[in-house]
């Protein structure tokens, strides 16, 4: 029959009607289900239900959220109560909502337990069925909202069976204003240790709990000129930590009561040790005074009361990165060297401090993660234990939980921390819900780890994070006091006889390979350059050390900060570390440059030799000494210089030497002085050139110049004599003339009384009249 349009029409009307109460139908069938669900007639053991797994709340609008659990490990006849938070994350709100616990599933395994916390949703393959009558109603929730609860439950209406450890829900049931109809709306979960039968029966196992005290970089290189060398501070950040609230004041105030193991990195000490005294701050780009001497000295006082009587391990001095040092630095020369010293110091600086003996035979690589070349460099400087960690040194093939010794070979053992236990308290514990869940989790697992091989005697480690928040510190001491109070299964011990414990033969003693070490901590490491600068900060430290009176003054604190720049604290944070080093060099090469030569302006030498003064000036508060001056020329053939000058200079003084020059040619040459160390023959700072103008004169020249100066010479006693001379010629021919003027006279006269006219007398005496004259013109000079 040939279909018309209203039979089409009525089609479409039923299928329509027929949609609309399919729809019913299916929001019917989805309630009863959830009745179903909720009426406990689902699964009661997670042993009988398949692998599978059916989500009944997925994309759950609400967070349920467990802050206590008590007792912790109920008996038969206890009330167990439950107590908690219940927030909507969802945009609508949450109608006729209740929270109700769920029976106890029984978690056959460590495995099966980890595997119970990872979930986040509601499984109908391991939450075990509601418990009736004992749930508490909730209402109305508006999005973002949260509201409390707390659940009394009567351990028997848990249904927990056979001794072990059973998971424990709470779920929250109710409808959404999108979407009214019950369902399960958010769980969370906690375990139980339950041993109705008593006490769990053999040798027992042994927990040893670390509690580190180790903190980030804090002193830097710079101190003082005065005679205490006041330290400086890189910031304010450590008088936070030591003041009350702070994270290792409550540290020191949690672990004083508590059975476990220090692990202290001696720099720490050594900084707060330095603030009970006077010290500075930078704020910025300037120096403060520091004023937490008050909180330096409480904070040390109550920590020596803290570590009395407990065992205390000394990290090498600054926590050094050992896997860094292994697979960055290792081939670096000197690298090793820094830390040998860095483990011989830490001894020495928790004895003075604490007043206590550490050991220093235990070495702790990153998160205990190891591979052939870590445990290589770490026993290196004398430890013969390595703090590793078992998701690094597996036991994989094992279906019990091994004891923490771990032979390795070369007389050295592993120390093996479980992994799970060691991981428990790395989330945000700052939440209630986190903290109560962590200590739950310690309880159980180790009840867990007691009830496998029960006649076989058990030690274990459990190595947190190195710096945990003041919350993590307050968590892991609440699980502690959860074991003390609650856990009669396991006793404490302290590190050492853990690691002398008998190890267990089928546990793994392979330390993995290079390959098998982890990526993301590989990325972490320093980088080779950064053991390259410490190299050379090392070198320039040994090189000023030898000409200083006083050498303690500056290798203490560059020698500290230099270890320091190896500290596993610089992982994540890559500029800081390399302003750091950065700063230790530039500061040590400050230093070196006050003991200098001051730079002479240009010179003229005139004539064959001359003397050439230089200064060294010292501008450190000590003396140096051990320092030679030597002056070279640029033209070894035309310039002699004298020898090497010894140099020896008092703090803030200077010194001046004279070089002695011997020119062989004319010209301008240039002159270096430089400063060497006497005992190795070690170029000092830089050279100090300077030039000089040679103005001397050759052995002809000289001749010349002689020759010139003889003639003249001759010329002037020539001229000498023949002054004089003239001069007596002159007296003579003055003489004779007035001589032969009074003869005349006197002829004249005899002439005109006795003598015949017309003789003349002056021609027959002109021989007599001559004679007087010639002898006068005698110079016996001549």
């Amino acid at each position: 029959m040939a279909e018309t349009p209203s039979s089409r029409s009525g089609g479409d009307r039923r299928g329509k009607l027929l949609g609309r109460r399919g729809r019913r139908l299916f929001g019917l069938l989805a309630a009863l289900l959830a009745t179903v669900l909720s009426s406990g007639l689902g699964p009661a053991s997670a042993a009988s239900a398949p692998h599978a797994r059916t989500q009944t709340n997925e994309g759950s609008t609400a967070t349920v959220a467990l802050t206590e659990v008590s007792p912790k490990a109920p008996e038969e006849d206890d009330t167990l109560t439950l107590r908690g938070t219940v927030t909507n994350e969802g945009e609508s709100a949450i109608l006729n909502s209740s929270v109700a616990a769920r029976q106890g599933v029984l978690l056959e395994s460590r495995a099966a337990l980890d595997e119970s916390m990872a979930l986040t949703e509601f499984s109908l393959d391991t939450d075990g069925p509601i418990v009736q009558g004992h749930s508490q109603d909730i209402g109305t929730v508006q999005p973002g909202m949260s509201r409390t609860f707390s659940l009394q439950v009567p351990v028997s209406a848990l249904s927990l069976g056979a001794d072990g450890v059973y998971q424990v829900g709470v779920t929250l049931t109710g409808q959404t204003e999108d979407g009214q109809w019950d369902r399960i709306l958010g769980i969370d979960r906690t375990v139980l240790p339950w041993a109705p039968s008593g006490s769990v029966e053999g040798p027992g196992t042994r927990l040893t709990f670390l509690w580190p005290l180790v903190s980030r970089t804090h002193l830097t290189a710079q101190t003082g000129a005065n005679e205490e060398q006041t330290p400086a501070f890189r910031d304010g950040s450590l008088l936070e930590e030591i003041s009350p609230g702070g994270r290792l004041h409550r540290m020191v105030t949690l672990g004083a009561d508590l059975p476990v193991t220090w692990v202290i990195d001696p720099d720490l000490l050594a900084s707060v040790d330095a603030m009970v005294e006077e010290y500075q701050v930078y704020e910025g780009d300037e120096l403060v005074a520091g004023d937490g001497q008050q909180e330096a000295r409480a904070w040390l006082g109550a920590l020596q009361d803290a570590v009395s009587g407990d065992e205390v391990v000394a990290l090498p001095y600054g926590d050094p990165d050992l896997a860094s040092l292994a697979h960055q630095g290792r081939e670096v020369q000197g690298a090793l060297r820094q830390l040998a010293t860095a483990t011989e110091t830490a001894a020495v600086t928790v004895d003075t401090v604490l007043k206590v003996e550490p050991t220093t035979d235990f070495a702790w690589p990153v998160e205990g993660a190891i591979d052939p070349s870590i445990v290589s460099v770490a026993t290196s400087a004398g430890a013969h234990h390595v703090i590793a960690r078992s998701d690094s040194l597996r036991d994989d093939g094992l279906a019990h939980t091994p004891s923490a010794a771990r032979p390795i070979g070369d007389g050295n053992t592993a120390v093996v921390a479980d992994a799970t236990l060691s991981t428990l308290f790395t989330e945000d514990m700052s939440s209630t819900s986190n903290a109560a869940m962590a200590g739950q989790q310690l309880l159980a697992q180790t009840f867990a780890i007691a009830r496998q091989q029960p006649e076989s005697e058990r030690n274990l480690l459990l190595a947190p994070q190195r710096m945990p928040t003041g919350d993590q510190a307050q968590a892991m001491a609440d699980a502690i006091r959860g074991l003390q109070e609650d856990a009669d299964w396991i006793s404490f011990e302290h590190l050492s006889a853990t690691a002398a414990a008998q190890p267990d033969p089928a546990a793994n003693q392979r330390v993995p390979s290079a390959d098998e070490y982890p990526s993301r901590l590989r990325q972490q490491e320093l980088p080779t350059s950064a053991f390259q600068t410490m190299r050379e900060t090392q070198r320039t430290l040994e090189d000023f050390m030898v000409i200083l009176t006083e050498p303690d003054r500056v290798e203490s604190p560059f020698g500290n900060a230099i270890r320091r720049e190896m500290s596993t604290s610089w992982r994540g944070h890559e500029s800081d570390a390399a302003a750091y080093r950065f700063a230790v060099q530039n500061g040590l090469e400050a230093l070196t440059d006050r003991v200098s030569i001051i730079q002479k302006s240009p010179i003229t030498l005139s004539g064959r030799s001359a003397t050439i003064p230089v200064t060294v000036e010292n501008n450190l508060v000590q003396d140096v000494q051990g320092l030679e001056l030597r002056l070279t020329s640029s033209r070894r053939l035309g310039l002699e210089v004298s020898e090497t000058q010894q140099i020896a200079v008092g703090g803030g003084h200077s010194q001046t030497v004279k070089f002695s020059t011997t020119a062989r040619a004319n010209g301008r040459t240039f002159l270096e002085a430089r400063l060497f160390t006497t005992e190795d023959q070690k170029a000092y700072g830089e050279p100090m050139r300077f030039q000089a103008s040679v103005t001397s004169y050759t052995p002809r020249v000289l001749m010349v110049i002689a020759g010139g100066l003889l003639l003249v010479v001759l010329a002037g006693i020539r001229m000498y004599t023949q002054r004089r001379r003239a001069a007596r010629e002159a007296e003579a021919s003055e003489v004779s003339e007035a001589s032969e003027a009074s003869e005349a006279s006197e002829a004249s006269e005899a002439s005109e009384d006795n003598a015949p006219a017309g003789e003349s007398d002056s021609d027959t005496n002109d021989g007599d009249a001559g004679t007087p004259s010639r002898g006068e013109r005698l110079d016996p000079d001549e």
